[in-house]
């Protein structure tokens, strides 16, 4: 059995010291709080099309009920000019909930989820 003694403990507990399970950093713009760099830069990227007038709007973290107890949080909503509404996830690592929470999403609102990787 392994002891640790309590300043282990304590690097252990503190976020700061700990790598995300799939080795992504958190970044904050804006006041908001993306799970990846990758993440930050598409929204980065939806602003400067918001301002160029390409789109007329996105949202951040959509929740979709899939099912009584079963959600879904989406990256972004980008609301076309076409009048199209686009669900995007950027994905570094596609996990096993989500591939299936992605089928079960698609099936149930007739929409294909965009993924950037």
């Amino acid at each position: 059995m392994e002891h640790w003694s309590v300043e282990d403990y304590k690097n252990f507990t503190d976020n700061k010291n700990r790598k995300s399970k799939y080795r992504a950093n958190k970044v904050s713009v804006d006041g908001h709080t993306f799970d990846s760099q990758k993440e930050a830069d598409f929204y980065c990227e939806l602003k400067i099309r918001l301002q160029a007038k390409e789109i007329d709007g996105f949202c951040l973290q959509p929740i979709f009920m899939l099912a009584p107890g079963l959600k879904y949080k989406a990256d972004f909503i980008v609301f076309h000019k076409n009048g199209n509404a686009e669900v995007v996830d950027v994905k570094g690592f596609k996990t096993k909930e989500y591939i299936a929470k992605k089928k079960v999403f698609e099936d149930k609102f007739n929409l294909k989820i965009t993924e950037i990787e």
